[in-house]
Parts: C-alpha cells; sequence; structure tokens
C-alpha cells in the first residue's frame, strides 16, 4: 500500500507540473531558498524537479469580466559531486510565464544556471561547517525584465554566496536539527540595458548590485522534515531605473515540507508570505513604456508564492535502493566517521606522549643547570681558599 501511494503522489506531482525544479534554484542540499553549507559526497548525482507559482483575480467591475493572473516558474536542476568538497550544478529554468501581450507570452526555455560549490569545510567534531558559491545567470530567454520575478535584465550575471550551517547532531547531520545562514552579492552587469520596447526609456547607468540574505531552520521527525526560513533582496548601489519590475527591496519567510519517500526520492513542498510590503516604485504607460500590472492593487512582486519540487537521489540510490545496499551505505558511513575519531584519538595521544617528553626533557635541563650552578659555586669556593 505504501508503494502504491508514493507512486500516485509523485504521478500527480508530475501532471501538476509544467516543467521541473528543486529547491534550492541551483539545487543541492538545503532548504527551499537557503543553501547548506555541506556538498554532495563524491560521485553523488541528483535531479530536481519542482515549479514556483503565484496567482491573483482581479475584479473589473461590471463593464469587464474577472481576470485570472497566473506566474509559474518551472526548472531543473542536475547537481554532482565531483570531490568531497566541491559540487557542480546545472540549473536551467524550462518554462516563465512573462504576462506581456504577443505570441512569446512565456519564455521555454527561460535562463540557465551555472555554479560550482565548495563546503562540508570543518574541524573534526565542530557542529559548525562552511563553505562557498560562485554562479553566473546565463541569459537564454527571449523576454526579459518580468512582473513577479526578481530583476533581470537580460546580461550575463555573476554572483558569489557564502554558507554557514551549524548541526545539532556531529556524526550524523541528516539526524539532528540545523541551522543555515547564507550572504551573498549578485552583479547584474545591466548598464546600457534597454528594459523596455522604447529606446527613449531609462536604462541602468551604473551596475545594479543586490545584497541576498537569508537565515533558516531545518527539523527532522522522522521521513519528514520541516523547515522555516528567512530570506531578503537588497539593492546596495544605485536602483535599476524606474523601467524596472522589481526594483524594490523585499523579503519572505517560507514554510516548508519534505517527505522521504524513498531513499532515492524527496517530495517537496513549501509556501512563500511577504514580510516587506514594499511600494511600488516602477512608473508605467503613459510615462513610460512599461506595461501596467492588470490593477492597481496588484503588487510589484508576489504577496505569497507556492513551491512544489521533488528530488531524485540518481546515484548511488536510485539504482541501489535495497535494504542491503542501504545497510552497507550506513556502515561505511559509520566507520569512515570511526576511522577519523581513532586517526583524531592517535592524533592527541601522539601530542600527549610528545608534550610528556618536552616535560621530562625540561625536567632534567633544570636539573643540569642545578648541578652546574652547585659545581660553579664550589669551584668558586675553593678559589677564595686558595687565595687565602
Amino acid at each position: 500500500m505504501k508503494r502504491i501511494i508514493c507512486w500516485v503522489i509523485l504521478f500527480c506531482v508530475a501532471v501538476f507540473w509544467k516543467t521541473g525544479a528543486a529547491t534550492p534554484l541551483q539545487g543541492g542540499i538545503g532548504l527551499h531558498h537557503l543553501y547548506s553549507a555541506r556538498v554532495l559526497p563524491k560521485g553523488h548525482l541528483e535531479w530536481h524537479n519542482g515549479i514556483r507559482y503565484f496567482g491573483k483575480i482581479a475584479n473589473f467591475g461590471d463593464e469587464r469580466d474577472a481576470y485570472t493572473l497566473w506566474n509559474v516558474q518551472g526548472f531543473i536542476t542536475i547537481n554532482y559531486g565531483i570531490s568531497d568538497h566541491v559540487e557542480l550544478a546545472i540549473s536551467p529554468i524550462v518554462y516563465q510565464d512573462t504576462n506581456k501581450p504577443g505570441q512569446d507570452v512565456v519564455n521555454t526555455p527561460d535562463d540557465l544556471y551555472l555554479s560550482l560549490k565548495t563546503g562540508s569545510h570543518s574541524k573534526l567534531e565542530s557542529p559548525w561547517i562552511f563553505g562557498g558559491m560562485v554562479y553566473a545567470r546565463i541569459p537564454t530567454a527571449n523576454l526579459h525584465n518580468i512582473i513577479y520575478e526578481p530583476y533581470s535584465a537580460g546580461s550575463l550575471e555573476l554572483g558569489v554566496t557564502g554558507f554557514l550551517s551549524y548541526f545539532s547532531n556531529v556524526a550524523f547531520p541528516d539526524e539532528g536539527w540545523s541551522l543555515h545562514t547564507n550572504l551573498g552579492l549578485l552583479n547584474h552587469n545591466d548598464v546600457g540595458k534597454e528594459l523596455t520596447t522604447d529606446p527613449g526609456d531609462p536604462t541602468p547607468g551604473s551596475m545594479s548590485m543586490e545584497l541576498l540574505a537569508g537565515l533558516g531552520i531545518l527539523y527532522p521527525a522522522g521521513t519528514f522534515q520541516f523547515s522555516l526560513e528567512f530570506n531578503s533582496r537588497m539593492f546596495i548601489t544605485t536602483q535599476p531605473p524606474v523601467t524596472a519590475y522589481s526594483r524594490e527591496n523585499m523579503s519572505y519567510l517560507t514554510m516548508g515540507v519534505y517527505y522521504d519517500a524513498r531513499r532515492w526520492l524527496t517530495i517537496e513542498m513549501g509556501f512563500d508570505i511577504s514580510v516587506l510590503a514594499a511600494e511600488d516604485e516602477s512608473v508605467y504607460v503613459p510615462d513610460t513604456h512599461l506595461r501596467k500590472p492588470p490593477t492597481e492593487d496588484f503588487p510589484n512582486y508576489p504577496s505569497w508564492r507556492g513551491i512544489l519540487g521533488a528530488k531524485f537521489n540518481i546515484l548511488p540510490y536510485l539504482f541501489r535502493s535495497s535494504e542491503s545496499y542501504q545497510l552497507q551505505q550506513q556502515s561505511r558511513d559509520r566507520r569512515v566517521i570511526l576511522e577519523r575519531l581513532m586517526e583524531e584519538q592517535k592524533n592527541t595521544e601522539s601530542a600527549e606522549d610528545e608534550l610528556t617528553r618536552i616535560r621530562s626533557e625540561r625536567q632534567r635541563v633544570e636539573e643540569e643547570l642545578k648541578r652546574l650552578r652547585l659545581l660553579l659555586e664550589e669551584e668558586e669556593k675553593k678559589k677564595k681558599e686558595d687565595e687565602n
């Protein structure tokens, strides 16, 4: 029965998606928006699918029918552990609503993310782990400057992010609660980029840069995990011009649930709530050629967002998912940790032996100095007697 329920849930999720995506955007270990400082082990391959979506209904009154707006973003992420401390990710956004008139109302595909992450750096038996990531957003979409999405001018964007994680269970991090914090910079490289169809509209005169920060906690409870995270975006240089949709600073509170349906399959759900309802600072027609939102009560950023996703551990678990293999993997993981502890104990014992030897040598030197002082005193005394 459990197997039937699992496949029914997976089928329903797959039918609902227009495309895929995992969370965070570049995939790997982490929460919906925040990254863990851990990286995938060497040789591990993961595939993520999912969507983020926002919808709103506008009622124009008696003259016009109600209008329903949807903003859906779907993406895929592929993550591979190059080594025990380095992870590579390829993350194409394969579907993006643009809410613009004409034939190209969607981007299929949208932009592509490439990232290189280093992590799992810590001292033995320390609950703190740190890491970092560099990434690029490559403009492969037809349309940019999209309403209800973070600012992008259609240029090559570069970013860097630092991670710090705390794990309550040092030996087996997945079995205890953990705390994660991220801090990063994103350079939009947008000088001179046209944000509307009219070249006469304002364009960025200097590069726009954003500070991205977040803090989150993950709590495991059997086959489920629950997360709560806060993340924000803030322009630290000149804001993009008034023809940009998303030129305000924004913050979201995100609640997440993760279900480990199989060792190789995790189903994810989340919900974003805006906690900083910034005033819309964009300037629309007729002052510029930037298209207005459907009605005045429509926000420039979503007031909420839903998240659905699934993570497939392709290598090694998907093709070796038997109970015996899982026990072998658990045994191997515990053996590695035990060997590290034994090595550290050996090093500690060696250090203690060395300290004991140094203390013994110091004691012998002190005794020799004492004997030398006594000899000098005796020689001085004998010399004085001879003079008399």
